[in-house]
């Protein structure tokens, strides 16, 4: 069966790698991307390295009809997306819907307010979303249709951490982590111009960044996390690395057992045992990298990952197979034997 799919606002860094997993996706037809700035054209002026791959045009968001499509994402910027799922919902959508922006991912929509700096125009729908980290949060309960995706720091973090948050009774972790320019989207900023990026490393947001409370959902109250994000001189992927103090007579063992039993199943976390990961071999690759050292009672955990794939696009299909009841690998991963 052929899932007829719907991207909305698709012209962005996330929309180009959503599009490009979908077209070798094994059950999945791309339909429609939607694009108020590129409306009219082909998909390939916004996603060079898309041409002669597919022939679809963007079309008007504004005139975007859910009647014939069973599957949506919608990729557009914080604080718009609880609008169009509001009216998607109103025009009798009732599909299943991934949002890749944050309007869905916070439980309290008090939140949206402190962290985000606008008011949540649709808190009567956040609990009808599920938060979608799959190594944590799958299965999803049955029935599940509307998913918000995680976002790419979150992703990394709350992979790092979780396994040990699940042996210690309170958790203190001191995280910085480095990202590149395109996490910051494809609109041109001052902070992302590249003689401002280029040979350069600035924390932004110190302590302060919004995924904060989103990782804090994940990881519960117990779990005080102190988080620099930090801007580095590439493209794409994150690095970061958690500085944690260990309960008097952990050893490496003791850590090794916490991850190997937590991920063991999941074929989107890379295990490094006594040793912290490159961000090399996990750019451009659907995994999350994890690695540790144990020294002094101290446990150093670092974690690599693609922003725009495990963090972003390919997590988001990671998830629709998880709704299909496919293999998660599916359109990720080449299938057994091929």
């Amino acid at each position: 069966m052929n899932n007829r799919i719907a991207l909305l606002h698709g012209a962005g860094y996330t929309g180009g790698e959503l599009i490009r997993l979908l077209l070798t996706h094994p059950v999945a037809r791309l339909n429609t991307v939607t694009s108020r700035a590129y409306t009219g054209k082909p998909v390939w002026c916004a996603h060079p390295h898309l041409r002669g791959q597919l022939d679809l045009i963007f079309s008007d968001p504004d005139e975007f009809d859910p009647v014939e499509t069973d599957i949506i994402f919608i990729a557009a910027e914080h604080g718009k997306s609880a609008g169009l799922a509001t009216k998607l919902f109103a025009d009798g959508f009732d599909g299943l819907l991934i949002d890749l922006s944050a309007d869905f991912r916070l439980g309290n929509a008090s939140l949206y307010e402190t962290w985000f700096d606008f008011a949540h125009p649709a808190p009567n729908l956040l609990s009808s979303f599920v938060y979608g980290l799959p190594e944590i949060c799958a299965p999803y309960p049955p029935g599940t249709k509307r998913i918000a995706n995680p976002g790419c720091f979150a992703t990394g973090i709350s992979l790092a951490l979780w396994p040990v948050t699940q042996h210690m009774e309170t958790v203190d972790a001191f995280v910085t982590a480095w990202t590149g320019a395109s996490g910051s989207g494809a609109r041109p900023k001052a902070a992302t111009h590249f003689p401002t990026r280029d040979g350069n490393v600035r924390a932004y947001k110190a302590l302060s960044h919004q995924h904060l409370p989103e990782i804090k959902q994940v990881l519960g109250a117990d779990a005080e996390i102190r988080f620099v994000p930090v801007s580095g001189p590439w493209t794409r992927g994150i690095w970061g690395v958690a500085d944690i103090a260990l309960p008097a007579g952990a050893a490496t063992s003791d850590v090794e057992q916490w991850y190997a039993e937590a991920y063991a199943d999941r074929p989107f976390v890379r295990l490094y045992a006594d040793g912290l990961p490159e961000l090399r071999f996990a750019v451009h690759s659907p995994f999350c990298d994890i690695g540790w050292i144990v020294r002094d009672s101290r446990l150093l955990v670092g974690f690599a990952e693609d922003n725009l794939i495990k963090g972003a696009a390919g997590q988001a299909i990671q998830n629709l197979n998880l709704l299909l009841g496919l293999p998660e690998t599916a359109g990720l991963l080449p299938a057994p034997g091929a």
